[in-house]
């Protein structure tokens, strides 16, 4: 963070007020991962014999085999200690369900941590699944030198697990069952995310409307096999169900399906998926991304937004992970009972899957920088893993070891006063993210970890203050404008920043050049329905991405390359998402409809072709507006006061074609 330009001394006053939960799920289900790794220790090895004396303690009763092996041979080794076993409350499943032990070393921490090396280093004896220590958890899986992984503060030191080493191990293996929806209650159903924050496979599921609410309109794989899910076709609000359990990886806008949810999940084997609900207006979700759901739970309302002949829910099933590289397949079979499919990509431990770092497509970044980009962009909502890349780049060019004239340091380059000073959760923004002993920002993990809680932290106050009416704007923009310029930039400018030439010169081209540069970083399958052919004609692939986000609300400068902002687009921004999507990234128009018009080849009217970039409304500047071409005289427009339509051209319209 750069912050040359910080006005205002109450912005610390006012992230400090600002509740952030920063919950890290990204779950590495196979017990091959990180094996044989380099530098990763194997979880195979134990210094312990599997059984170990009885204690006698309390604590054992009710306890499964492999916890009660762990407590007693850490008893064994340590001697008696205080300790807890089963405990009979929803709040802590794995205790409930007798897989965990809990070891209270009160300011013991030196114990606590040989406690947890003797856990590690046994995990394949006690069928180890997770360990939490001092707001920490670690699994055998780690992967990429990657030994722990922050937890959110859960309010006190035992909770927090800063005085008591805890240690979990692995389920027992559900049997999948399948049943007709119903409104659930969390408290009643088995964990879907286990108390380390890893999501947990009990193969349930259901179909997302209820029998006699909805009827077939359109198979998968009809219109030519290019519908890759299920239409199921009912009443607008009929109500729609989570098909199964699992955590909400995406929810919002999302080309041709108007919006969406998607949700991650794992079988009775740990095999990954995601269910897919499509074409729900925005006032019909009631998930957000980072929602815990459960098979059953009333998540939307049936619509008919997007892409769309009328109300129907759009429903997908894809093995491996809609936003980390999974394919669809027919989702009947599945519904009624049948297996789930193999995923046609390998299930690589920390992809991003259970989490919003998904969205992070793979080979982007250096390969050590990957994971923690995909952690960062698990932290909240409003950032991506996506969107961290690219302003990763634009900040550092991902070099290590660089100081900015103005200070700032490392891979973010954050200046070292804003790296210590306090996060909403009480500790500083750049924490010890890798386990290594020291927060410092010339560690990979560490700086990555810190930029994504002060991007959070900052979308968060960003966010209050467009609620309480003091900024405008698009958060996600003003966010990176506050990055580079500092928090009090963007209140005392009431919006981008505006208040010094430096502002013009570095702040705004710095927040335009990271969303020209964030959809290069984005996975293929994270904002929607459509994806590029390289080997087709551009202008029709230009077409069919714009009339992905038919119906899309008109915002007077909304959207960008990346899709729309605040909610919406406006002409010019209409043709740049859908220009940049078509060619894969290849192509970034800039932002009104003169500067658009100064790209590509100007055709005559009579011969434009689908996809060609239509201009009207022309003045001593250049046009005023901007659209794209379906042929027939039509275009797609994004109508002031309206949303994205297909209407007629505008009189003496000119066209201009666009990379060919």
């Amino acid at each position: 963070m750069k912050a040359k330009y910080l006005i205002g001394g109450a912005v610390g006053l006012i992230l400090s007020l600002v509740t952030l939960v920063l919950v890290v799920i990204l779950p590495a289900t196979e017990s091959t991962c990180g094996a044989g790794t380099p530098g990763i220790p194997a979880a195979t090895s134990a210094r312990t014999e599997p059984n170990c004396p009885a204690t006698g303690s309390a604590a054992e009763a009710g306890l499964q085999e492999g916890a009660l092996r762990a407590l007693r041979c850490v008893v064994a080794r340590f001697g008696m200690m205080d300790m807890r076993g089963v405990i009979a409350d929803d709040a802590y499943p794995d205790h409930r369900e007798g897989r965990a032990v809990e070891f209270i070393v009160g300011n013991d921490q030196a114990k606590g941590d040989a406690i947890v090396d003797f856990l590690r280093d046994s995990a394949a004896n006690f069928h180890v699944d997770y360990v939490l220590w001092r707001q920490r958890s670690w699994t055998p899986e780690a992967s990429s030198g990657i030994q722990w992984t922050p937890m959110e503060d859960r309010g006190d030191a035992a909770r927090n697990h800063m005085d008591r080493v805890q240690v979990t191990i692995k389920a027992v293996t559900a049997t999948s069952t399948v049943s007709g929806p119903t409104e659930v209650s969390l408290a009643a159903m088995p964990g879907t995310v286990n108390e380390a924050g890893k999501l947990t496979g009990a193969g349930r599921r259901q179909y997302p409307m209820a029998a006699g609410t909805f009827t077939v309109s359109d198979p998968f794989g009809a219109r030519g096999g290019t519908h890759l899910g299920v239409d199921m076709a009912g009443a607008a609000g009929t109500p729609i169900y989570a098909a199964s359990d699992g955590l909400v990886v995406a929810s919002g806008p999302a080309s041709g399906f108007g919006d969406w949810i998607v949700i991650d999940s794992l079988d009775e084997s740990g095999r990954r998926y995601s269910t897919v609900y499509g074409h729900m207006y925005e006032s019909g979700i009631f998930v957000h991304t980072g929602d815990i759901v459960t098979m059953g739970q009333h998540i939307a309302d049936v619509g008919s937004n997007g892409e769309s002949s009328g109300p129907h829910l759009h429903f997908e099933l894809v093995p491996g992970g809609r936003l980390t590289g999974g394919h669809q397949v027919d989702p009947m079979a599945w519904l009624s009972g049948s297996s789930l499919p193999t995923a046609t990509v390998p299930n690589n431990c920390e992809n991003g899957f259970g989490s919003a770092g998904g969205n992070l497509a793979p080979g982007k970044v250096p390969a050590e920088l990957e994971v923690w980009y995909r952690r960062a962009g698990s932290l909240c909502p409003q950032i991506s893993s996506s969107l961290l890349a690219a302003q990763g780049e634009a900040e550092s060019g991902f070099r290590r070891g660089l100081t900015s004239p103005a200070g700032a340091e490392g891979l973010a380059q954050f200046l070292p006063s804003t790296a210590a000073s306090l996060a909403p959760d009480g500790q500083p923004y750049v924490i010890d993210a890798d386990g290594n002993g020291t927060a410092s920002l010339w560690d990979d993990g560490d700086a990555i970890m810190g930029q994504g809680r002060y991007m959070c932290a900052i979308a968060q106050a960003v966010q209050g203050w467009i609620d309480q009416g003091k900024v405008t704007g698009d958060v996600t923009a003003l966010s990176l404008a506050a990055y580079n310029a500092g928090e009090g930039a963007v209140l005392a400018s009431g919006g981008m920043p505006n208040q010094v030439p430096g502002h013009f010169s570095e702040t705004r081209p710095y927040v335009a050049r990271i969303f020209a540069a964030e959809a290069n970083f984005r996975s293929m399958g994270s904002a929607g329905r459509f994806t590029p052919d390289a080997a087709a004609a551009l202008g029709p692939q230009i077409a069919e991405a714009g009339h992905e986000w038919l119906g899309t609300p008109y915002v007077f400068g909304g959207g960008t390359t990346s899709g729309p902002s605040d909610g919406g687009f406006d002409e010019p921004g209409l043709t740049a998402a859908a220009v940049f999507s078509a060619s894969n990234g290849t192509i970034s128009l800039p932002g009104t409809a003169e500067q658009q018009w100064e790209i590509g080849t100007e055709v005559a009217l009579l011969k434009a072709k689908s996809g060609d970039l239509v201009f009207g409304n022309f003045g001593p500047r250049g046009p005023a507006t901007v659209g794209i071409y379906l042929g027939n005289g039509r275009m797609l427009h994004a109508e002031p006061g309206g949303k994205v339509a297909e209407v007629p051209l505008l009189n003496g319209m000119k066209a201009r074609r666009i990379g060919q």
